[in-house]
């Protein structure tokens, strides 16, 4: 900790900076719990830096993503619990950079507070650093920022964005799809990180009992909303690795499958997707049901219970299948593309 920096007059004004440091200190065994080889320093520079491994690679392109963890920030401030949603954060970035086949290599995130809890920036920043873990990158670096005024003091905005790399060539980019090839699920761990808005208002989360048990959901609906997003960053790797030509990839986030499966499509192909063929998730079968929602409107709203739509061609799909399942993830035919005016068509 910094002793030597201290100002009263800022303290006056809602800043503690002395918290700031003992958050820094905190925090730092979690960060480096996610170092990889390539990442040069340790914490408290003004820039993290990375040394990306290149050998084997003819022409290096970096993949970006970033983005938030949105309106499910509100069920973390409603069942006080913090340790989770950074994996959020991590996992909407990264499993849209997975998507072209790259490898994530580090993150940042962007923490904005009302007041700064040590104990509670630590509890964020722990999530933050099992969702690096999980996607095989590191947190070289990110932000505090304690904002007295501008956020209730008990609230917070977390954001962040993660860099991957790859060799040109093989960029996946829908390219290659033809008709006839087949499209696979990999099963959401729930709502993820996408909707929140609309499931805050026809659950009425501010109103409710969180703590209260659901039985067709086997835990309480605070356990439920509040359940990270699934990363599929190491399995979707691991298929690629393995020879499997993936063709196309898609994380179904906000817009459902309506909007994030024709983004992997070339023109003239439909995906035409077996709605009978999505594991069911019951939670969604409860906000249709409590907001009186048509289904297309949750179709297009929801994952409905896939994260990643993946497509194959067909003499490889049960052999991606089987690779998947190996590595933890539920996966399923979910379709196939079929020549007609890009977009999708579920039945």
């Amino acid at each position: 900790m910094n002793k030597n920096s201290k100002s009263e007059s800022y303290a006056a004004a809602g800043v503690d900076v002395t918290a700031g440091y003992e958050s820094v200190d905190r925090i730092k065994p979690l960060v480096q719990s996610t170092y990889i080889p390539g990442v040069i320093g340790d914490l408290g520079g003004f820039g993290g830096l990375f040394k990306p491994q290149l050998d084997g690679i003819e022409e290096p392109v970096l993949v970006s993503g970033t983005d938030g963890v949105g309106t499910k920030l509100k069920i973390a401030f409603l069942t006080d619990k913090h340790d989770t949603v950074g994996i959020d954060c991590v996992a909407m970035c990264v499993n849209d950079i997975v998507c072209s086949g790259a490898k994530p290599l580090f993150f940042l995130d962007y923490l904005a507070v009302g007041k700064n809890f040590p104990e509670r920036i630590e509890k964020i920043v722990s999530g933050v650093t099992e969702g690096c873990r999980q996607a095989g990158c590191a947190l070289i670096g990110g932000e505090t920022a304690e904002m007295p005024g501008f956020y209730p003091i008990d609230e917070y905005d977390l954001a962040g964005f993660a860099v991957g790399l790859m060799d040109k060539a093989k960029v996946i980019d829908g390219s290659t799809i033809n008709d006839g090839d087949i499209l696979i699920g990999l099963a959401s761990s729930g709502i993820h990180s996408n909707g929140y808005s609309l499931v805050r208002k026809v659950l009425d989360v501010e109103n409710r009992d969180l703590g209260e048990f659901i039985p067709e959901l086997g835990k309480t609906l605070g356990e439920e909303l509040i359940t990270p997003t699934r990363i599929y960053v190491k399995s979707i790797l691991g298929l690629i690795e393995s020879g499997v030509a993936v063709k196309a990839i898609s994380h179904i986030t906000g817009g459902g499958l309506y909007e994030n499966v024709p983004r992997m499509l070339p023109d003239g192909i439909v995906a035409s997707i077996e709605k009978k063929s999505i594991p069911e998730k019951p939670i969604f079968t409860l906000i249709a049901k409590e907001g009186n929602i048509p289904e297309r409107d949750m179709y297009n709203t929801f994952n409905m219970g896939v994260g990643m739509i993946i497509a194959v061609a067909p003499e490889e799909a049960d052999k991606a299948v089987e690779f998947l399942t190996s590595a933890g993830e539920t996966a399923f035919i979910a379709g196939k593309c079929v020549s007609g005016e890009k977009g999708v068509e579920l039945w």
